[in-house]
């Protein structure tokens, strides 16, 4: 099949090897303009999947304590081996908003003097929270899964992307080749791990244990090309509504991944999110340097053939 490395593939199921009767590709839409930062999806996650915690120092006979990440509501600080799911808090000063106020004939808070009521100066600012949920993508063009010299890495029926742990060497190359640093090693144990998209609840015709237990339904779950269908729509609804700053992040199959399989509408640039703001395959270029890396090999064979050869004269 064409586009196994790079570009669209609307099958990557089917590029695989599986039959025409293999599932619907499955992903995630996250919506994070819902998103209230409550982590139900990052317990629900640790809970299903029984991952360990992240950030327990031993404290002898008294029990452990969480420590802080120091980076506010954010405990977690990222995704990694043991978090599979990670709720982001991004504190933002933005201009003040300017739409029309209601008088409540409430008392005024500003000091006498100040500006009127329903004015605003040109630098008025406030803050906004963005909070988002990130995960691993799922990648169309999966490099973790390309590099993986033992086969732990697999794409599944579902279109998703495994680890197979009890095949995992921990040799590490799926690490660097993911372009959004989702996928990391245990400390102790050395292999890999990342989202499983719930694996074992998809067998079983159920959902991710994230998805379920979002109660703003900012992570939904299903038929990845119905997910595109929704987030477009909700695109529509939040631009005509005036919030210029809404996009869809992934959802895009042209993209350098070929669109990924878990997807977001973000309220602002992505690197306000910490995600990389073009991400493209780190394998993209595989065959053509084994195509360079054979052509110099065979140049240099025949120089020393050459060599020989006039040495014999």
């Amino acid at each position: 099949m064409s586009n196994s490395w790079y570009g669209p593939l609307a099958d990557p199921c089917a590029d695989a090897g599986y039959a025409e009767d293999h599932p619907d590709r499955v992903g995630f839409f996250t919506d994070t303009s819902v998103c209230i930062g409550c982590k139900a999806c990052e317990v629900a996650c640790k809970e299903w999947n029984a991952l360990p915690a992240d950030g327990v120092t031993p404290q002898g006979a008294g029990g452990d304590v969480l420590e802080s990440a120091g980076m506010g509501y954010d405990n977690t600080g990222g995704l990694g081996a043991s978090s599979y799911r990670h709720v982001a808090f991004v504190e933002q000063r933005v201009p003040a908003t300017r739409s029309a106020q209601t008088d409540l004939g409430m008392p005024a808070m500003d000091l006498p003097g100040s500006v009127d009521a329903g004015e605003h100066r040109a630098d008025a600012t406030e803050v906004r929270w963005l909070m988002s949920s990130d995960v691993c993508k799922h990648c169309t063009h999966a490099a973790c899964l390309d590099v993986c010299p033992t086969g732990s890495l697999i794409r599944t029926e579902h279109g998703t992307v495994l680890v197979q742990e009890d095949i995992c060497n921990g040799c590490g190359y799926c690490i660097p080749a993911c372009p959004y640093g989702v996928i990391d090693q245990r400390e102790g144990d050395g292999r890999a791990f990342k989202c499983t998209m719930c694996q074992d609840r998809l067998g079983a015709g159920l959902a991710p244990a994230c998805a379920t237990a979002c109660p703003t339904e900012s992570i939904q779950f299903g038929p990845l090309e119905e997910l595109r269908a929704r987030a477009d729509e909700r695109l529509a609804t939040l631009q005509a509504q005036g919030v210029d700053g809404a996009r869809l992040y992934g959802r895009d199959p042209d993209d350098g991944v070929g669109g990924d399989g878990a997807f977001f509408l973000l309220l602002d640039e992505p690197e306000a999110y910490g995600l990389p703001p073009d991400p493209v395959v780190t394998t993209r270029d595989l065959p053509s340097m084994w195509r360079h890396a054979a052509v110099a090999a065979a140049t240099v064979a025949a120089t020393v053939a050459a060599a020989f050869v006039g040495a014999r004269r």
